[in-house]
């Protein structure tokens, strides 16, 4: 009668941890992370096996717990860590590229159209170039053209600013996560296998994984333990994390906005170059930056050289060669008119044509910054499409693999709803077993 009391016991006490498991299930199934968890059950053979009352073929067991077992598959894992890692490349390029495009101003306050409003008021002071209120509008043309021109280097610039600060915010979650990962491991090797514990360390493991693939790509490799040693994707000899030992990753900054990634471990620095999350996103477009800021500096220099220039070859209202219309001391940041007054605009040609110079400023236009600027947007907006198209296809891509993913290790109610039906009819049967050893044994006892 004993074997009978401990197979009732053993099904209360398995049970009853099948039944928290499927608990956490339920209180954790809009848990950001979370696996679902599953109880493992086995037949014990340690019930009676002592009693002399029964043959050893004959002693039942009752059941116990095997072990709580964490849902998850690696193969779809993957195929999620690396979508994300493509998605946060193509989604960092998408959002820098936009915002520099915006910096590119199209519209009627841009740079294009501010130039081509200065040679229109040059054009209508060459039909009256005697009259003050138009050579006083020429001038204010060219100062919106000079601003327009600021605003646009100033505008890139700080989009520089913010991709190399965004990257900085990248680099040192990507050293935090990797630090925190090294503990993990640690904490892994002294956790038991199949206990609750490994399971939250699992899932503590594959979301600071995650959080890392997201912002560079990485290859992951797991122990029997379940302990990850991470690598950079196509570069298997630069190691981030290996056992305890993990990575740090630091910026650094060239003048003109271009980023250098470097990985210092085990006290060696070296430069990396990641192929995909965030941080690839973030390199490319300060490099793309880069060269649209290396654009506009080129056309405001060429501009300003050539106003200036064309302003020596003509003579003011007082015969004398005209000085420089426009300062450049800094770069496009900085070119701005060199002077506020109407009557220094060289109107006449050096022959005396009271307008011979205003009519040679437009045979100046062609191929100069109107063009070059209207080419530099047009070719950045063919880009910045590109990069949206990109993005929405990855983030499909992503969000498929993020769904495949869910679909194993993700909460299911209705699944948890019969698991809870099923273990509580197992658990209401050994609670009647024990009930029934217990009348059996009082109803023996009752015959002394």
């Amino acid at each position: 009668m004993s074997d009978l009391l401990g197979i009732g016991a053993s099904g209360i006490t398995a049970y009853r941890t099948a039944l928290a498991t499927v608990g956490d299930n339920v209180a954790n199934s809009e848990t950001e992370g979370y696996s679902r968890r599953t109880t493992s059950l086995r037949q014990s053979s340690t019930t009676a096996a002592t009693s002399p009352l029964y043959r050893g073929g004959n002693a039942g067991g009752g059941v116990e717990v095997a072990g709580i077992n964490r849902v998850w598959d690696e193969y779809r894992a993957i195929e999620a860590r690396v979508s994300a890692s493509d998605h946060g490349r193509a989604d960092a390029r998408m959002r820098w590229l936009s915002g520099a495009e915006t910096a590119l101003d199209d519209g009627d306050t841009g740079a294009g159209a501010r130039i081509t409003a200065f040679y229109n008021a040059a054009d209508a002071l060459a039909g009256d170039p005697g009259n003050p209120m138009a050579r006083s509008a020429m001038l204010a043309a060219l100062d919106g053209a000079a601003g327009s021109l600021r605003t646009t280097a100033d505008g890139l610039a700080r989009v520089s600013e913010g991709i190399a600060a965004e990257a900085s915010s990248d680099v040192a979650s990507i050293s935090a996560n990797l630090a925190a990962l090294a503990n993990v491991n640690l904490a892994i090797t002294r956790s038991g296998a199949n206990t609750p514990s490994r399971a939250s360390l699992l899932d503590q493991r594959d979301q600071l994984v995650d959080g890392i693939s997201q912002r560079i790509a990485i290859d992951v490799r797991y122990d029997a333990q379940g302990k990850a040693s991470i690598s950079l994707t196509g570069n298997s000899a630069q190691p981030l994390l290996d056992g305890a030992s993990a990575a740090a990753l630091s910026t650094q900054l060239a003048a003109d906005g271009r980023i250098n990634l470097l990985v210092t471990f085990d006290g060696e620095t070296r430069p990396i170059a990641p192929t995909g999350g965030s941080l690839a996103g973030l390199v490319d477009s300060a490099n793309a930056v880069a060269g649209r800021r290396a654009q506009i500096e080129a056309i405001a220099i060429d501009f300003a050289a050539t106003i200036n220039g064309w302003q020596a070859n003509g003579r003011t209202e007082s015969g004398t060669a005209g000085g420089p219309l426009l300062a450049l001391d800094g770069g496009a940041a900085s070119i701005r008119l060199a002077t506020d007054d109407p009557a220094a605009i060289a109107a006449a040609s050096s022959n005396g044509v009271a307008n011979g110079n205003l009519l040679a400023l437009q045979g100046l236009r062609a191929g100069g910054a109107e063009t070059r600027l209207a080419n530099l947007v047009a070719s950045h907006s063919q880009a910045v499409a590109a990069a949206k198209a990109e993005s929405a296809a990855t983030s499909a891509r992503r969000d498929s693999a993020f769904a495949s993913l869910d679909e194993v290790s993700g909460v299911d109610l209705d699944r948890e709803a019969a698991d809870l039906l099923r273990y509580q009819q197992a658990y209401d049967a050994s609670s009647k077993i024990v009930q029934v050893a217990r009348e059996t044994l009082q109803e023996i006892f009752n015959l002394f």
